[in-house]
């Protein structure tokens, strides 16, 4: 990768403990979703119990992703709201899937992240992407996005691995943040971060859930060209997975009808509203160009029962050999989602 820093592999990647095994793990990422007419305190108090119930079911990871200008996400504070998840729970990794480093100075990243490792030592992930996370609109208003271009970002990821390892390069001492142990992850949905990951040894998310089209090849990136780190001696994988799980198949596909009209809504240009109650029949009510839309851009999803979530778990695993899956859920009755991660937890399981 050019235009990194001179210091990039002169870092003291042993300053983050490798947590890594043989075994997949299952792990859940939440948008923290704000129901249509409810309230962002409502949704906070719901993550805290999701973020519970995922740490009950064996998940590895909880993790909240940072998006802006969208009234149906209570995640934009995103370090506030993993402050607030650690605090509801005890054992279960909390952390970003991801930070948009384009929003962010890598100083302003590690104060946070520092401060997260301190409240909650060995617990703390740093997903770190390079999208914005908004349109033009909240890049303007943050500031920093509208300056930014491609080349910033694996210079940001070395700056704040920097500043987490007290190099005396950077010139800076991050208090907190000097000394933190965060779990640093390159998330991304196409090769440039695969390259990224790979170039640093660090374990790589892709955003499969959301925008599959390249991760065949920024997996098979990844794996040619990973350089081993004091993080890890091999590649480490993650993938993004939908999952609706009901006790039939009819009930999964009507509350997977709340996902679906956010994403149209989302294309039209609406994004006032709060994630929406199911609809039955709302499938058959678009046109073809949605249907086409919607089953490209969750081309990996399981809706259905345990033996339906179970048959497309292994199928994603046959077809991306992922050392991690990270699951969301969007449901609009909470005590369905509950039902939803719990179903999942179970199917993943089986495979084992």
């Amino acid at each position: 990768m050019r235009g990194i820093c001179k210091y990039a592999r002169a870092l003291p990647f042993s300053a983050m403990p490798p947590h890594f095994g043989a075994m997949t793990d299952l792990s859940f990422l939440d948008l923290v979703p704000i129901l249509d007419g409810g309230t962002v305190a409502d949704a906070l108090r719901r993550a805290a119990e999701m973020a519970r119930a995922c740490e009950a079911a064996g998940y590895k990871r909880y993790w909240v992703a940072e998006h802006h200008g969208m009234a149906g996400v209570g995640a934009a504070a995103t370090a506030v709201v993993i402050g607030h998840v650690g605090a509801a729970t005890s054992t279960i990794r909390v952390g970003a899937g991801g930070i948009m480093l384009p929003n962010h100075s890598p100083l302003q990243v590690a104060e946070q992240f520092g401060t997260l490792d301190a409240l909650f030592p060995g617990r703390v992930d740093l997903g770190l992407g390079r999208a914005p996370g908004s349109d033009q609109r909240v890049m303007r208003a943050m500031r920093r996005g509208l300056n930014s271009s491609p080349d910033d970002f694996p210079r940001d990821v070395v700056e704040l691995q920097a500043l987490l390892a007290g190099s005396e390069d950077i010139g800076i001492t991050a208090t907190p943040g000097t000394g933190a142990r965060p779990e640093l992850w390159i998330l991304g949905s196409s090769t440039f971060g695969a390259q990224l990951a790979a170039y640093l040894g660090l374990p790589y998310g892709f955003a499969s859930h959301f925008a599959p089209a390249m991760i065949d090849e920024a997996l098979r990136v990844y794996r040619a060209h990973f350089r081993p780190s004091a993080v890890l001696d091999q590649p480490h994988a993650m993938v993004g997975y939908n999952v609706i799980g009901a006790e039939s198949d009819d009930e999964a596909a009507l509350l997977a009808t709340s996902m679906q009209q956010g994403l149209v809504s989302l294309w039209s240009g609406e994004t006032r509203g709060g994630l929406k109650p199911p609809i039955a029949g709302f499938h058959e009510t678009l046109s073809e160009q949605q249907k086409a839309g919607l089953a490209q851009f969750y081309a990996f999803t399981s809706v259905g029962t345990k033996d339906t979530l179970r048959t497309g778990f292994e199928a994603l695993l046959d077809r991306t050999r992922a050392d991690e899956v990270i699951v969301t859920s969007q449901v609009w009755d909470h005590a369905e989602r509950m039902k939803s991660i719990a179903i999942a937890a179970e199917a993943f399981a089986e495979l084992a």
